[in-house]
């Protein structure tokens, strides 16, 4: 026998874990490339495999500011006579001398035919006399040629992300340009009479569109193009030239609001008509209308009204579609188990999201609170957050003290 909570008594209720699978089997990654200067390459997708063009390092160098020598030299004395200097840009140009040694700093090549050096303060100097004292190994302090990478190494795989490391790794091997998929657009809109713009006045029954601005926020994290269209009024024709234009000129159109059941408003007529649109009922809360589907050659997503239900869906769901569609392999939530402080009260049937804030006890470690109350209208919730706390579907009331699932999203959401 079912309890009321039971998700088996909601057939249309469907497990975010079976669901996120099913949507992102609905989109392809975008196959359009680009060339762009490596100094414009941050944040973008690399689109091929790339190889080092050589050898890292291109030659042996020193890792420290010393003395280079031959270590089989200091079998007869320990004192070298200096040689001349091989500097960072400037190597030394002589001849190996036996017993000899070059003044050498580092990042300099080593000359040919030595193969140690000695830091400068385990040496001592009189004029051109050379002292080198408790000699290490042979090879010691010396970075060999390709002990990085070999020239032909791969050395960035396809679908990487370039961040600043990336750069830098591109520059070392002589990248100036780089192949990366183009950027994808997102056009986004809100309906509703009663949204007014920020900066204007409110009439009664009237509230800001704040909903927007965190999307906004949210896109430009994901690192992609974005077209605002603003705030639509309830009129069919304009949210119907609304879908159109976005759909003509973005990869995905994103909407919040207008998708859960009972909406007395015109967007889902529109999409009915204009679009191949589902709606779904994800065990998910909060956030559990979403609607997916095709506008056009773009694919739509009409996340939930309510401004924490739609920051959650845009995590959960469209953050996943996003990076798939960028060309990005599967990206695997960071997922840690931290005590919680405090109780959390929850009915069965739903996989929950609470907000919380997760930090380290004196004893370091990890603990996890709830940021209070957890009302799907409540942003300020998020603001105060740094992660989730992720209670299974069939959990009920959780105690404290209880281990918990926390994912953190500070990086993503804030």
């Amino acid at each position: 026998m079912h309890s009321k909570q039971d998700p088996c008594c909601h057939p249309g209720l469907m497990h975010p874990d079976q669901a996120i699978p099913k949507l992102l089997d609905q989109v392809q990654p975008t196959r359009d490339t680009e060339i762009v200067p490596l100094s414009h390459a941050m944040g973008r997708i690399l689109a091929e495999d790339l190889a080092s063009m050589l050898d890292l390092p291109p030659f042996d160098n020193s890792s420290m500011d010393g003395y280079a020598f031959r270590l089989a030299d200091l079998q007869h004395s320990n004192t070298l006579k200096l040689a001349g200097y091989s500097f960072a840009g400037h190597p030394y140009e002589g001849q190996y001398l036996p017993g000899s040694c070059v003044r050498i700093m580092t990042g300099a090549p080593v000359p040919e035919c030595y193969d140690t050096v000695q830091m400068q303060e385990k040496t001592q100097a009189d004029g051109e006399l050379i002292t080198i004292e408790a000699p290490d190994a042979i090879g010691a302090n010396v970075r060999e040629r390709g002990e990085e990478l070999k020239a032909g190494d791969k050395v960035l795989t396809k679908g990487t992300r370039i961040g600043a490391a990336e750069m830098g790794v591109l520059a070392t091997i002589g990248q100036s340009q780089v192949r990366v998929y183009r950027k994808l657009t997102v056009a986004f809109f809100s309906t509703g009479d009663e949204l007014r713009p920020v900066g204007t006045e409110l009439a009664p029954g009237q509230i800001y569109d704040s909903n927007r601005y965190s999307i906004l926020g949210l896109l430009q994290k994901a690192d992609v193009d974005w077209l605002d269209l603003g705030v639509i009024a309830d009129d069919p024709e304009a949210i119907r030239a609304a879908f159109k234009e976005a759909s003509a000129n973005a990869d995905m159109v994103l909407t919040s609001g207008g998708v859960s059941v009972g909406d007395a408003d015109y967007t889902k007529q529109i999409l009915d008509e204009e679009g191949e649109i589902t709606f779904w009922k994800m065990a998910i809360k909060p956030g559990k209308p979403f609607a997916f589907g095709k506008l056009g050659n773009a694919v739509f997503c009409g996340l939930p009204g309510n401004p924490v239900s739609s920051m959650v869906t845009f995590y959960k769901i469209v953050m996943p579609l996003l990076q798939k569609m960028q060309g990005l392999p599967a990206q695997p939530v960071l997922s840690l188990k931290a005590t919680l402080t405090n109780p959390i009260r929850k009915h069965p049937g739903r996989v929950e999201y609470q907000r919380a804030i997760l930090s380290r006890n004196d004893a370091g470690e990890l603990q996890v609170c709830t940021t209070g109350s957890q009302g799907s209208g409540m942003l300020t919730s998020m603001s105060l957050a740094n992660s989730f706390i992720v209670l299974p579907q069939m959990q009920g009331d959780t105690p404290a003290g209880s281990v918990v699932d926390v994912e953190p999203f500070t990086d993503v959401l804030n």
